[in-house]
Parts: structure tokens; sequence; C-alpha cells
């Protein structure tokens, strides 16, 4: 594949895993076009097998932790 890819969007609330409909906080873009959203639950479970045929991976997987932050500061 050539070329760059367009710039990835933040993921948000409205973004669902593909797997179980939790708040997605990984997007996998294909090499077909298309792409996969995971929680970051389902991205470990299935992480090796996405690496794989993934073109790209935007994970924002650490808001999880800065969120949780966030809420133990209160």
């Amino acid at each position: 594949m050539t070329g760059t890819l367009a710039p990835t969007r933040p993921l948000t609330a409205a973004d669902r895993c593909d797997r179980c409909g939790a708040q997605a906080y990984v997007r996998v873009a294909l090499s077909s076009g298309g792409e996969l959203l995971f929680c970051a639950h389902h991205m470990r479970q299935h992480g090796d097998s996405v690496r794989k045929i993934a073109v790209e991976i935007h994970d924002e997987t650490d808001r999880l932790h800065a969120e949780k932050a966030d809420t133990s500061e209160r």
C-alpha cells in the first residue's frame, strides 16, 4: 500500500466496540479500507490477531487511566 493515511479522528463516546457495544478506545484501519472498533478488553483479547491484519492502529486506551485519575481526585 502506498501513500499516506488520512489523519485519524479522535474516538468519542458514540464509537462503540464491534464485539460488545462498550465504548471503543481502539480503531483499527484495514487494508480493505474498512475499520474495526474495540474496547480495551477486546483489543487485549484479540490484539495479536488484529495486528496481523491492521494497516494502522489508533489506540486511546491511555484515556482510561486519565479518566480514572480524574475521578479519584474528587
